[in-house]
């Protein structure tokens, strides 16, 4: 509980009515969670105007409206603030009214199209084993140290980030390492996190139906680097053609990671198989447990903030030498009998996927086919449909097109997007099955023995969301017992 005037000091508020000597037991932005005491924050969003449920806020208890816009009819003994951006402000004020936890500790983050969750990861494991106590949030979980909690968003809203973050400092972590998306830094639910550092791991054609364009996109992901303090540092993969854009107009110390150019973090893959990767970093060579190029990049990234960070690079690379990176990224499961590998991966962009199947393609040997069962989520970027397919029939023996989480749409009209201009010749590779446990068992069937079977765009997720309803599905369980039965 904290007083109103008190938290009110993180922003500059364009004007106040009422009394702001009066406590506030918490802070919403969500009208139905709000209770007797709260404070409650009008925010526009993309679907919903939090000014148009103020009376329902009050009706339930609030007891201070912070607005962009104050109601003509004000009621008697509630707190008005308004504010130019209530969506910066609810950040700013959540800090406060969590002691500012990201003074305390060192909060690293990460933005990019694909890599973000295997470089927190690695991040979070990596110091975890090193001997701190540290944060982890991301798209897959959150932890509080040892603690997991459920993961809903890529970040969190604003209140709930700092929520999140008081409760790390309070558990005594000194490092957090957290995911960005582009749509947190668009909605400002980062303000008032103060970042030691930002890593930049990519950027291809994803969530145009959100940005609408593909430079509106990168300009948000821009962003992030530019309000970076001075204090901070900025790390960018040199490789991405807009890696260097990222560094344009940031006050951060610039670093670059790279295989192809000189950098501040210089790779170089000299074995890429499947049992892992041998590397040279900065002229010392390791083996990793990790397997593909695109992970060769997550590894840089994350040796790169460990030493930004001051810790031994020797040392550094004897630990993520021993990591797995994360569930549902380029997780294997091979059949006892046949042989055959399963890989479940989260890739569902065009790009991603390219880089999954280029690596299978690289590490293959002999007659080994490659069986994809791919599928696109409803209510999502159109745009991408049918180049996933496209991408799943040029580098796949055998393409099958599947449901992902169709959301609110008809699974056969997600289908019926992708296969749009695919030709003659990747047309006979391709098997519509709508029913997505049917489509990995029948990859799994078509199988023979050493075969692949890639299985990809959901990753580590344990649900189909189906008509607004999330039903329990995991790939790797599905391809798990379609595995079992071929070995009976």
């Amino acid at each position: 509980m904290k007083q109103l005037k008190d938290i009110l000091t993180a922003v500059q508020p364009l004007q106040v009515t009422g009394d702001t000597s009066v406590s506030a037991i918490g802070l919403h932005i969500d009208s139905r969670k709000v209770e007797q005491g709260s404070v409650f924050i009008a925010v526009r969003g993309t679907q919903v105007d939090g000014h148009e449920y103020i009376e329902k806020a009050i009706a339930q208890g609030a007891i201070a409206i912070v607005a962009e816009t104050i109601p003509a009819d004000k009621k008697d003994g509630v707190v008005y603030v308004q504010v130019k951006g209530s969506a910066s402000a609810a950040g700013l004020l959540a800090s406060a009214f969590y002691n500012n936890p990201t003074q305390h500790m060192k909060v690293v983050g990460v933005t990019g199209t694909n890599g973000k969750t295997t470089v927190c990861t690695l991040l979070y494991q990596l110091f975890e084993k090193l001997g701190y106590k540290c944060g982890l949030i991301s798209t897959v979980q959150n932890h509080i140290h040892d603690k997991v909690v459920a993961a809903t968003h890529t970040t969190p809203d604003a209140i709930a980030v700092h929520s999140l973050l008081a409760d790390m400092y309070a558990a005594g972590c000194t490092y957090v390492f957290m995911e960005v998306s582009s749509h947190a830094v668009h909605q400002q639910r980062i303000a008032g996190i103060q970042f030691a550092g930002g890593v930049f791991t990519n950027i291809t054609h994803d969530h145009l139906d959100y940005h609408k364009t593909f430079d509106e996109y990168i300009r948000v992901k821009k962003m992030f680097f530019d309000n970076l303090p001075a204090t901070a540092f900025a790390l960018t993969n040199a490789d991405d053609k807009r890696g260097m854009v990222m560094l344009q107009n940031t006050k951060a110390t610039k670093l670059t990671y790279s295989l192809r150019i000189p950098a501040d973090i210089k790779g170089k893959v000299l074995e890429n198989n499947l049992t892992g990767l041998i590397m040279d970093i900065n002229h010392m060579e390791a083996h990793f447990r990790m397997i593909g190029t695109f992970n060769a990049y997550n590894l840089m990234a994350a040796y790169g903030v460990a030493v930004q960070l001051g810790e031994d690079k020797m040392e550094v690379l004897s630990v993520l030498s021993n990591l797995n990176g994360a569930a549902g990224r380029f997780e294997t499961i091979m059949s006892a009998n046949d042989k055959i590998l399963g890989i479940v991966d989260y890739a569902h962009t065009p790009d991603a996927l390219i880089n999954v199947l280029a690596t299978i393609n690289q590490l293959r040997v002999g007659g080994q086919k490659v069986i994809t069962v791919i599928g696109c989520g409803g209510d999502r970027d159109k745009a991408k449909r049918p180049l996933m397919a496209e991408v799943a029939c040029e580098h796949s023996d055998k393409a099958i097109l599947t449901s992902d989480n169709p959301r609110s749409e008809n699974p056969e009209d997600i289908l019926n997007d992708m296969v749009v201009g695919l030709s003659v010749a990747h047309s006979k590779k391709v098997l519509r099955i709508t029913d997505r446990k049917e489509a990995i068992k029948t990859a799994c069937t078509l199988a023979a023995a050493e075969d692949i079977v890639l299985v990809a765009g959901k990753g580590h997720e344990t649900y189909q969301e189906v008509k607004g309803v999330r039903h329990h599905f995991d790939d790797r369980e599905v391809v798990r017992e379609a595995f079992e039965l071929l070995n009976r």
